[in-house]
């Protein structure tokens, strides 16, 4: 398998492309990002260059955070705010060779969030489809993210479905996923072709994947017979120095 280091959770005392650096002396395949809009891209871009990793993907900004706010493409009259948010995001990953936009849509629910939701969507894969990348929806657990509209893969899937472009994949998320619904073996397998990108966590705590409710010896190896050759996302939180929560890459390895 391969894996990417979520550099929104790992290495988070470093600046952006000291943490690539490190991700690289580490031994990961490739780095996600989660906000990165603060760093100049072109410090970013020097330090892929240098370590030969790809930048898998971006989220879009979550709006007012102090507020609560965690995203807005959901939000009815903000969406001038959110497709600003959107074009922000394809243009930084533009700029640093990032294929996917995590858009993300807010709390909330409703009709109007949905019809908002699908609205800012459609903006988004059209103006992803230009430079040719994919927009991500991920569904968020009630126990990590009270109040996001987005919270099964059932409604994820549908969602995709109405917004009707090939240019969408769902962000499957095996730590939110689990929390939410379980069967994580069947629902990959059901799913593989709708996922754009997989990430995951110890459950519950979201720490390193060596403990917890979850056995991600099974599941990375299932998604080996699955013939899953992208690398999975390593977005977990470590106890302590990150370099200290690596056991699990070695073995994984």
């Amino acid at each position: 398998m391969k894996f990417s280091a979520n550099l929104g959770f790992l290495w988070t005392e470093l600046d952006l492309p000291e943490a690539i650096r490190a991700s690289h002396r580490a031994g990961f395949d490739a780095v996600e990002l989660h906000w990165p809009y603060e760093t100049d891209p072109e410090q970013v871009t020097t330090a892929l260059a240098e370590t030969g990793l790809p930048v898998l993907g971006l989220n879009t900004v979550r709006g007012n955070v102090a507020a609560g706010e965690n995203g807005l493409a959901a939000l009815r009259g903000r969406e001038q705010e959110a497709r600003a948010a959107i074009d922000q995001a394809i243009g930084y990953a533009n700029k640093i060779g990032a294929q996917n936009i995590h858009v993300m849509c807010g709390n909330g629910a409703g009709r109007d969030h949905h019809d908002t939701f699908i609205e800012n969507l459609r903006y988004a894969c059209a103006q992803a489809l230009e430079v040719g990348k994919t927009i991500l929806i991920e569904p968020l657990s009630p126990y990590a993210a009270p109040g996001y509209f987005l919270n099964s893969t059932g409604q994820a899937t549908d969602i995709m479905d109405e917004v009707g472009t090939e240019n969408i994949a769902l962000m499957f998320d095996c730590f939110h996923v689990q929390l939410i619904e379980g069967d994580l073996s069947n629902r990959l397998a059901k799913l593989k072709d709708r996922i754009g990108h997989i990430q995951f966590a110890a459950v519950p705590d979201r720490g390193a994947p060596d403990h917890g409710e979850i056995n991600y010896s099974h599941i990375f190896e299932l998604l080996s017979e699955m013939s899953w050759d992208r690398p999975l996302g390593a977005e977990y939180k470590p106890n302590g120095p990150t370099e200290a929560s690596l056991d699990w890459l070695m073995r994984a390895g």
